[in-house]
């Protein structure tokens, strides 16, 4: 994150607190989208605190919300026109000073609706519940043992000789019956069913129960780690090879954190990487930690919300989402693959977690790590101002050797027509699969093909909902927006001009590639790896595991394969398209095709060495290209800086996107263009636009960019808000969003 001058808050975010009548008053803030908190007053006999969760009435509803503030005294609005809190939950502590003092810096950052940061805190109502008893089976004291005593039954008593009342099916469990013997023991009088109070306390981790055998640089960085945890707010950066341990050494920060009675935070970017991920943390800590991610159940999102807000919950592996649990004594947050864009909301609150992971720890206080191979280049930026403490690990953990990078210039030494594997890449794949290794063919292009068209009349297939062509899934016979989601069967002739003969399939995806791998290796076992496989995330764990016991010979993959995860014997990564993501308006372009890159070449040869890495190329000349095959980062790196400081572009200046849509296109042209006549005149302040987006149309709505530029010593966030108070307000279907340091210029 770019060490930036905290934004003052304005004074009436929450408006001035209003009392009634004498009565205590509650400024109660709600999960909703307005710039303000209400005011309710507190019936006589309810205790309510700031930071306490309660339920109160907003129109014909009822609704969750969290007291910001109480005030006495006389009244300055009318009595009548105050409601009542309905109930305030105490079953949860209330909401820490912290946590509530992130929200208002959230809002206050990324200009949205405290209420809509608050939403994002109170995720889980069924958390605030009491937690409801289930049914029991303890043995009836003055009851005789049965007649007829089976072992099986006998195996029950015998369990349950504590007096302690257990589950039925964990009864079972336990003394290795079928639930009928227990039924069987009711029935007979022998047992009786009790009511239990549910316990969502999970086991705690052991930090001592099986620490890993660290090289001496490792050592070195996990006592640099280990030495922060407890003494107030410090960032570091972990800047380490694919391969060199970088998670073995936060593991002892955490480890420290568990001693010391603290809770923490592993935050990932990808759900694909989270049960690899559980299984590691479970060998070094003898549990597994709590999961926070959009595909765990209900039930589960209750119980870790509760199990952080009491303390019970010591350790969370979670998303972004993750770093807005209410931890009641969070004592360390890491963000691994900091470098990651997934650590970007776009919708609603567009915040960066990696960015408010390093506030929230300096708002309470104690330390935050950013782990990546390739670290951004704000964070290289910040590390060599010395905001942030960094540490270095140049080399695998195993000694193996980084593998050795190869260009093919597509140019002169390309595939054959119809193909996409050029022949010195064939061969080598042929030389790994002769020799019992695996190789990894990479492509960040999901389907089988990115367009299909007619070639007697020019028809190509595109999304009704978006500005995006359909992608032929030619596994599952669909053709599918990859934006919006629309899926329609793949068709048999063109709806244009009916020719059945004349369709085509132009570029390819993953599953065109697979269809030529197994073309040219019959004999070899290909898997193909891609986020919209069908099975969801399940079959991503079944997948990857496949692949970590050798039961894959050649893996064709997208970026899913490039984070995280080891290969033991992946000896070989080609990079179908080394060019896909350059030619782009992106002007972080260069430094996200080099992380993606770097990161995916370097599942080569992790643990025995002999690791090797093609890039298919046009532009063998292009600074990231070079960069690669030399291994040189810190010239890439210091290249990447150059360039961004010349153009005043982050982490040397400020950007701001707003994006206006709407249902029709002269509706948000029309108040785009409006935007741009009220924009500031301000000095260093640039405004670009207004332009039709790169994707000019998403799912029915139609979308235009302007751009805010400033030097990095401007408050951006006080022009932006002035702007739009005297802006046009949208009207009709018309909607605008402010995007703060953008991540995405699509």
């Amino acid at each position: 994150m770019t060490s930036r001058r905290v934004p003052s808050l304005p004074d009436d975010l929450f408006g001035a607190p209003d009392t009634a009548g004498g009565a205590v008053l509650a400024r109660v803030l709600l999960p909703v989208a307005i710039g303000t908190a209400y005011t309710y007053r507190v019936p006589a006999g309810m205790s309510v605190v700031p930071g306490s969760i309660v339920r109160v009435p907003l129109g014909s509803r009822e609704v969750i919300g969290a007291v910001w503030a109480l005030e006495e005294g006389p009244g300055g609005l009318a009595p009548s026109r105050i409601k009542d809190v309905l109930a305030v939950y105490d079953d949860v502590p209330p909401l820490s000073a912290d946590l509530r003092a992130l929200v208002e810096w959230v809002a206050s950052w990324t200009l949205a609706a405290p209420g809509m940061v608050l939403r994002m805190i109170l995720r889980s109502e069924a958390a605030l519940e009491p937690e409801a008893p289930v049914a029991g089976v303890r043995r009836v004291e003055a009851a005789s043992v049965p007649e007829r005593l089976t072992p099986a039954r006998k195996r029950v008593l015998e369990t349950l000789e504590d007096g302690m009342a257990w589950s039925k099916s964990g009864l079972a469990h336990a003394a290795g019956v079928s639930p009928s013997v227990i039924d069987g023991l009711i029935s007979h009088g022998t047992l009786e069913v009790v009511e239990m109070r549910r316990s969502s306390a999970p086991p705690e981790p052991d930090p001592d129960y099986a620490p890993t055998a660290l090289t001496p640089a490792q050592t070195a960085a996990a006592e640099t780690l280990v030495a922060g945890i407890g003494k107030g707010f410090a960032t570091f950066l972990i800047d380490g090879v694919t391969g060199s341990g970088k998670t073995e050494v936060y593991f002892e920060a955490v480890a420290e954190a568990i001693r010391q009675g603290r809770q923490a935070l592993v935050l990932i970017p990808e759900i694909a990487l989270t049960d690899a991920f559980l299984a590691r943390f479970e060998r070094r800590f003898a549990v597994r930690p709590a999961e926070w991610h959009s595909q765990i159940t209900p039930k589960q999102r209750a119980d870790v919300w509760r199990g952080v807000a009491h303390g019970r919950v010591r350790v969370v592996v979670g998303a972004r989402s993750a770093l807005f649990l209410p931890f009641s004594d969070l004592g360390l947050v890491v963000v691994d693959e900091e470098h990651d864009t997934a650590y970007k909301q776009d919708d609603r609150v567009p915040y960066n977690a990696r960015d408010m992971a390093v506030v929230r720890a300096h708002l309470s206080g104690f330390p935050v790590v950013l782990a990546s191979a390739t670290p951004s280049v704000e964070s290289r930026v910040n590390a060599e101002a010395g905001r942030y403490r960094l540490i270095e690990l140049p080399e695998r953990a195993t000694g193996a050797p980084m593998p050795e990078i190869s260009v093919i210039d597509l140019r002169q030494d390309g595939p054959e027509r119809g193909r996409w594997i050029a022949p010195l890449l064939r061969r080598a794949i042929a030389d790994t699969f002769a020799g019992g290794g695996q190789s990894l063919l990479f492509l960040n292009r999901r389907g089988y093909a990115p367009l299909t068209l007619c070639r007697s009349c020019g028809h190509r297939f595109q999304c009704p909902n978006c500005s995006a062509w359909l992608v032929e899934h030619r596994f599952r016979g669909r053709l599918a927006c990859h934006h919006c989601g629309h899926s329609e069967p793949a068709p048999d002739h063109c709806p244009s001009c009916g020719d059945t003969q004349s369709l085509v399939a132009c570029g390819p995806g993953v599953e065109r590639i697979a269809e030529e791998v197994i073309d040219l290796f019959p004999q070899a076992r290909v898997l193909v790896l891609s986020s919209d496989v069908q099975g969801g995330p399940e079959r991503l764990k079944r997948e990857m595991k496949v692949i970590e016991e050798g039961g894959a010979d050649i893996v064709v993959g997208t970026q899913l394969v490039a984070k995280g995860h080891n290969f033991p014997m992946m000896r070989l990564v080609g990079v179908v398209d080394a060019d896909l993501g350059l030619a782009n308006g992106d002007p972080r372009a260069a430094e996200r095709t080099y992380q993606l890159l770097a990161q995916v070449t370097g599942r080569a040869g992790r643990i025995g060495g002999g690791g090797r890495g093609f890039l298919q190329t046009h532009a063998p000349e292009h600074p990231v290209i070079r960069a690669l095959a030399s291994g040189d980062s810190r010239a890439f790196y210091a290249a990447e800086i150059e360039v961004r400081r010349a153009a005043g572009l982050p982490p040397f200046g400020r950007l701001a996107a707003i994006i206006v849509s709407a249902v029709e296109r002269a509706a948000a042209e029309a108040h785009a263009r409006g935007l741009a006549r009220m924009a500031p005149d301000e000095p260093g302040v640039t405004v670009l636009g207004p332009a039709e987006a790169a994707m000019a149309v998403v799912r029915g709505r139609h979308r235009f960019r302007l751009l805010a530029m400033a030097p990095r010593g401007v408050d951006l966030q006080a022009v932006l808000r002035a702007w739009l108070a005297k802006a046009p307000k949208p009207t009709g279907s018309v909607r605008v969003q402010v995007d703060v340091d953008p991540q995405s210029f699509m």
